[in-house]
């Protein structure tokens, strides 16, 4: 039998390497190296998110501490327990109001609210600053502002 094609057709089908895909078995290998992988990593990176956080929310309350200083200036008195930090965000109904002392509401970096005490029973500053850290019961990884130690 002779092949009627041209010359150049031919020659271009023959020359064609065989293309082969992966199959499942090879991706699922990929996949679990990956995974495994991610499992060693992982538990080694979490550590610093934590303290990041921890460092945010010193960050956060060294902030909120400025923002009550500017408040007693201009009112002559810290706000109570029961007035809270949102009294940072709208004009008291008697004082010197100048603008908000906070842009947003005070939250952690876990999610939560940031805990406020005046007058204070720990901090020398009058009021006392808190978050609960990573989980909300009162513990060692609490981040405040009279423990200034920086865990």
């Amino acid at each position: 039998m002779i092949d009627e094609r041209p010359e150049s057709e031919s020659f271009r089908f023959a020359s064609r390497p065989a293309t082969r895909g992966f199959t499942l078995i090879e991706l699922m290998v990929v996949v679990i190296i990956i995974a495994a992988l991610a499992g060693m990593v992982l538990p080694h990176l979490l550590p610093a998110s934590n303290t990041a956080k921890r460092k945010i929310a010193a960050g956060d309350i060294a902030n909120i501490s400025v923002s009550l200083k500017l408040y007693r200036l201009h009112n002559g008195r810290y706000p109570t327990t029961e007035e809270g930090l949102d009294v940072l965000l709208k004009a008291p109904a008697s004082g010197d109001w100048k603008e908000p002392y906070l842009e947003r509401p005070p939250v952690d970096p876990w999610g939560r609210r940031y805990e406020y005490r005046c007058p204070g029973t720990h901090a020398l500053v009058g009021f006392d600053l808190w978050s609960e850290g990573p989980d909300p019961q009162k513990s060692d990884d609490n981040v405040t502002n009279w423990d200034t130690s920086g865990r």
